[in-house]
């Protein structure tokens, strides 16, 4: 099988520019120790997943702890699109550390206009509004926020191709920004190594929203995204797994259809961390 052809490749990230080893259908490194394995162990196909669901999609994941990085579908994984909904951890940070809200608990009152998801339809708290992915919320916090800070603190924390100029509160959703798979690892990494110019509160705080589920053997951590206008176009999951003093951080997006459930967006991904091992089965 060509290069080209291959579902995957396992590179040290001190090698992320270097060419792709030719003519391999699959490129394995071993991580002593770790819970993704190359001895067979594990299921290394990682294109079934979209492959049994008719989708074209990434999947990037870093192993912090021995710099290697899996990539399926890697020309997508470097393809920029608009981060929508996933941008909302950006946004959380950056609404903390100015100060325009005082903490994840602190109540914006609803304003009464009806939207379509129905969970939106009530105040909220930045805990409870990522949760549900409340956009009125977000919007209003960046309205807070202003085009001048905002550019500001997007630019200081080096979040995708840093453009704000298809409105302040509309710039994530489809107007400007732009990220790639790629780069949302190396903002997730930063964040989670407290390697952003933030307050270690800033960053507390925002970890804390992101649990998706905590068990006695890992943390999850996510959030997802998507866009359209029509019907769904785009869905992103991103986020991290910790599993002890290790974590392994993921991008994975799917090119949506009409048709296609959109939960796939956040199932897809876990399905693959499940495969990998690193979290548990959904039961």
């Amino acid at each position: 099988m060509s290069a080209n052809r291959r579902e995957f490749v396992w590179r040290s990230l001190a090698g992320l520019c270097a060419p792709a080893i030719a003519g391999a259908s699959e490129s394995r490194a071993t991580t002593a120790g770790s819970t993704v394995k190359s001895d067979g162990d594990v299921p290394t196909d990682i294109g079934r997943h979209f492959r049994d669901h008719g989708l074209e999609g990434t999947f990037a994941m870093l192993a912090v702890h021995d710099q290697t990085l899996l990539l399926h579908n890697e020309a997508r994984a470097n393809m920029p699109f608009s981060p929508a909904s996933t941008f909302k951890i950006a946004n959380s940070l950056i609404a903390l550390e100015t100060g325009v809200i005082a903490d994840e608990n602190e109540i914006l009152k609803w304003d009464g206009q009806q939207r379509p998801v129905p969970e939106w339809n009530k105040d909220h708290s930045m805990r409870s509004a990522i949760a549900v992915s409340a956009v009125w919320f977000y919007q209003e916090l960046a309205r807070r926020i202003g085009e001048t800070r905002m550019r500001e603190w997007i630019d200081r924390i080096g979040y995708g191709n840093r453009d704000i100029s298809g409105g302040i509160d509309q710039f994530w959703l489809g107007k400007g920004l732009r990220i790639t798979a790629r780069e949302q690892i190396e903002f997730l990494r930063r964040l989670y190594a407290n390697e952003l110019p933030l307050a270690a509160r800033t960053c507390r705080i925002v970890k804390d929203i992101l649990v998706l589920e905590r068990t006695s053997e890992c943390v999850l951590r996510g959030k997802t995204g998507m866009l359209g206008k029509s019907g769904p176009e785009l869905g992103w999951l991103v986020g991290w797994v910790e599993r002890g003093e290790r974590a392994w951080i993921f991008a994975s997006n799917i090119a949506m259809r009409q048709d296609t459930n959109a939960a796939l967006r956040k199932s897809l991904p876990l399905e693959i961390l499940t495969s990998l091992r690193l979290i548990e089965p959904a039961r």
